[in-house]
């Protein structure tokens, strides 16, 4: 007698691993993007969807310039395989709810939207506003398959509503800080392009404020912290290991000249500081009045 095996028979663990894989593909591709700017080769292919007005690839005149931005447009295709690989992986799993369909499906169809923003950046020569919107729509991806691991492996929790509210008050602040940090970026040195413009402002005076909105997501941080129950307090204690972290690079990358290795370090430091505030954010949800 043959036994039939359901299409839909797929452990957890399955469905984990593709989360983990969207979670580093999607952070990886904002340290790659960081990379194509702190190098100069932003308009590496000075066109889009083609490289060239008559390539989809490189050609030789291009140099290593035309290589890199290449490069991280086709690590694009490499996101919409995990994305889809996990969108496959959830449907085929049991234990799968519409959340985890719905938020499988809105990160796959947002892959190949970022690429269309990122394909702007290049058709206004890296207008500053723009880049800053395309790393953005990185970080909320970012967001979106850090709920979609943490929902899968049933980690979310709850938390006394006092110290919960200051945890959402601390994420708050970090969506500040990430944005103001697009702002620095887009009045700083590192336009991607020699030619690329710049947003006006003043660097000095905008690299401050965003620092006061990361100390300010530090304090509510350490605040969290001293009043949460033990696990919630762990997770916490990470964030904030990594906000220090991140705060460091910061501040070493602003007074030696902003070089590029460590302002990708700040970046990527950034997207990984995201991820956990956000797996903070979901171990910590209010208990009803």
């Amino acid at each position: 007698m043959g036994v039939t095996i359901s299409r839909r028979e797929v452990r957890r663990s399955t469905v984990v691993a593709w989360g983990w894989a969207n979670l580093v593909a999607n952070t990886m591709i904002i340290l790659t993007g960081g990379v194509v700017r702190l190098t100069g080769s932003g308009l590496g292919c000075p066109t889009w969807p083609r490289c060239t007005e008559d390539n989809f690839v490189p050609h030789q005149e291009l140099g290593w310039h035309g290589v890199i931005e290449f490069g991280n447009r086709t690590l694009t295709y490499v996101l919409i395989v995990v994305a889809i690989g996990t969108l496959i992986a959830v449907w085929r799993w049991p234990g799968a709810t519409r959340t985890h369909l719905r938020i499988a499906l809105g990160i796959a169809l947002g892959i190949p939207f970022q690429g269309v923003i990122g394909g702007i950046t290049v058709l206004t020569d890296l207008n500053p506003w723009v880049v800053a919107l395309h790393l953005i729509l990185s970080m909320a991806l970012v967001v979106a398959a850090t709920v979609f691991l943490v929902s899968v492996r049933e980690e979310t929790g709850t938390t006394a509503r006092g110290p919960a509210l200051v945890v959402r008050a601390a994420y708050l602040a970090l969506l500040v800080a990430i944005y103001l940090g697009t702002v620095v970026t887009g009045s700083g040195p590192h336009a991607g392009d020699a030619n690329a413009p710049r947003n006006g402002l003043d660097p000095a005076l905008w690299s401050r404020v965003h620092a006061i909105s990361v100390w300010l997501f530090v304090a509510l941080t350490v605040v969290a912290i001293a009043t949460l129950h033990a696990r919630a307090r762990r997770v916490g204690l990470t964030v904030l290991a990594v906000a220090l972290l991140q705060g460091a690079v910061g501040y070493v990358q602003y007074f030696t000249g902003l070089p590029w290795v460590l302002v990708a370090a700040h970046l990527i430091v950034a997207a990984v500081l995201l991820a956990l505030a956000t797996r903070w954010w979901l171990v910590t949800r209010p208990t009803a009045s």
